[in-house]
């Protein structure tokens, strides 16, 4: 189990027994194993692939006049251009999901300070990806210096009202999953 996932009763009930484990591909940004495994009705599943990928980290950023810090960026996988939430890999540098966080958003946006909070954590994909996308609440942030991107990225953003964020959630206008739950949830704790 993910150590940064919070614990449920029962999470090791109904455990598959791994087998036998290949690694077939190792990057630093992905890994993938194949297992055979054993179901606790004893049959055999003989090749059950998993995604090994570093933790996901997302920000809600405000500022003291209750605006919402949002990047916009190109997502090859799905040909789309669209606004979303600061977000980032942490980093074997980083001492924590706060740490990865805090410096995602200074990177990507030059902001920064303010009070944090953790609202929640997911599995991008529970059932073949071994990562979490952790979400903080940045309340206050402020410019506190200039943008300093990676070679490959490439992004601007913007600050919006709340309400208009609000508006493009219902409207379907994010298109990452990891980013609209955390807002849905957002919205329902601090309704406009």
């Amino acid at each position: 189990m993910n150590p940064l996932l919070p614990p449920f009763p029962g999470d090791d009930e109904g455990r598959w027994e791994i087998l036998s484990t290949e690694y077939l591909f190792r990057r630093p940004w992905l890994t993938v194993r194949r297992h055979r495994m054993l179901l606790p009705n004893g049959q055999e599943h003989p090749e059950y692939y998993v995604l090994e990928y570093p933790t996901w980290v997302n920000v809600i950023a405000l500022t003291p006049d209750d605006r919402m810090l949002l990047v916009r960026q190109y997502r090859p996988a799905l040909d789309v251009t669209r606004y979303e939430l600061c977000a980032g890999v942490m980093d074997a540098a980083d001492a924590s999901p706060l740490a990865a966080a805090r410096r995602e958003l200074l990177e990507e946006t030059g902001f920064g300070g303010g009070e944090w909070s953790q609202l929640m954590v997911v599995g991008p994909n529970a059932s073949a990806m071994t990562n979490v996308s952790v979400t903080f609440v940045a309340r206050g942030v402020q410019p506190l210096e200039e943008q300093h991107l990676d070679a490959t990225e490439d992004l601007s953003f913007r600050l919006f009202h709340r309400s208009e964020v609000y508006a493009m959630l219902a409207a379907g206008q994010f298109a990452q999953a990891l980013m609209v739950a955390p807002l849905w949830r957002y919205f329902a704790e601090h309704p406009l």
